[in-house]
């Protein structure tokens, strides 16, 4: 049975060996921790922690170390909220002090921010493009028998290419056609825009050739973003752990992070949490069996939504992973939902 003394010895273990990756013996509770408890009365109560199953004993003459339990029974009820560094704070907001113009390269840079406040690895993960919502559309004269057409969607992330028009298509033409699109369009997925566009030809007063080329252009960027875009930061940063100097275990963890569907998939399947925290066996990967996974939200609009998160061990540093997701997550979603009235 789990009571207060327990509790305070395994969260004390559980500290110690996120610090230092070490077994912890009781002499080391009794020495570092006020508990006001001798050596031998922390040695029972740590063998009755591992009978419970909340800690493992390595070696036979070693301390222990906490067990996938303790860390999910840590997390559910032992974790302290760990306020962040006012330097942390500033590099976030750095980051976000200035808005890229390619949504791709706002998630690339901030996973390289979040693997270097976090120290392991971080994933992105972008909305499926089917997801993403139209807030304009531009016809910009190319020649007198072309146009570029740009479709700007959620985040900014932008998409061009060249369609043909009739000859007496000028730049005041191609204009109110764009206003046009972008009224009867703007907040519309892809998918739906192109179910609704065949209506509107004779409203815009357009020739079929720029309603079937807008059409066609925005299948294409449809399927291009029809799975989800991942992208990593500090993929070597687990090598940094003494966990992971066996060259094979180190070799299972880099083959996960190769095959990226296995972890858009995993990554997608949190719903709509604000956190999620999986620990070794619960990520479903067997690569993973001792790592855990931290996750967080980000918006793009009310009905698109991306993630963002975290690799490291199992002794990972949870309170502040989880402070450093709250503080990205808010400012990913403000930098994407900015100008959206």
């Amino acid at each position: 049975m789990m009571d207060a003394r327990k509790f305070r010895i395994l969260q004390a273990i559980i500290d110690d060996y996120i610090l230092t990756a070490i077994p912890v013996g009781s002499r080391t509770i009794s020495k570092k921790y006020e508990m006001g408890l001798s050596s031998a009365t922390i040695r029972n109560e740590m063998s009755d922690l591992e009978e419970l199953g909340y800690l493992d004993q390595p070696h036979v003459s070693a301390g222990r170390i906490p067990s996938t339990k303790a860390y999910r029974l840590y997390v559910d009820q032992l974790l302290r909220h760990e306020a962040l560094h006012a330097d942390d704070v500033a590099s976030v907001q750095k980051f976000f002090g200035n808005r890229a113009q390619q949504m791709e390269d706002v998630i690339n840079r901030a996973a390289q921010v979040l693997s270097g406040l976090t120290h392991y690895t971080s994933l992105v993960v972008t909305p499926k493009g089917a997801e993403l919502r139209i807030r304009n559309i531009q016809l910009v004269p190319v020649s007198s028998t072309s146009a570029l057409v740009v479709i700007v969607t959620d985040g900014g992330i932008m998409r061009d290419s060249v369609i043909r028009v009739g000859a007496d298509m000028d730049a005041d033409a191609l204009y109110a056609i764009s206003r046009s699109l972008t009224t009867q369009l703007s907040g519309l997925t892809l998918t739906e825009a192109q179910a609704i566009l065949g209506e509107t030809v004779h409203e815009l007063q357009a020739d079929d050739a720029v309603i079937s080329g807008i059409v066609e252009f925005l299948g294409e960027v449809e399927a291009q973003g029809s799975k989800s875009k991942l992208a990593l930061g500090g993929t070597s940063k687990i090598l940094n752990f003494p966990e992971y100097n066996d060259i094979e275990k180190a070799k299972g963890f880099l083959s996960v992070l190769e095959t990226k569907d296995r972890l858009i998939k995993l990554l997608e399947n949190h719903g709509e949490m604000a956190f999620t925290v999986r620990i070794g066996p619960e990520t479903g990967l067997p690569e993973l069996s001792d790592c855990s996974i931290v996750t967080a939200t980000y918006r793009m609009s009310d009905n698109t939504h991306g993630t963002i998160g975290v690799i490291g061990p199992t002794r990972m540093q949870y309170g502040r992973v989880l402070s450093i997701l709250g503080v990205m997550g808010k400012q990913l979603t403000d930098l994407l939902t900015q100008d959206k009235e």
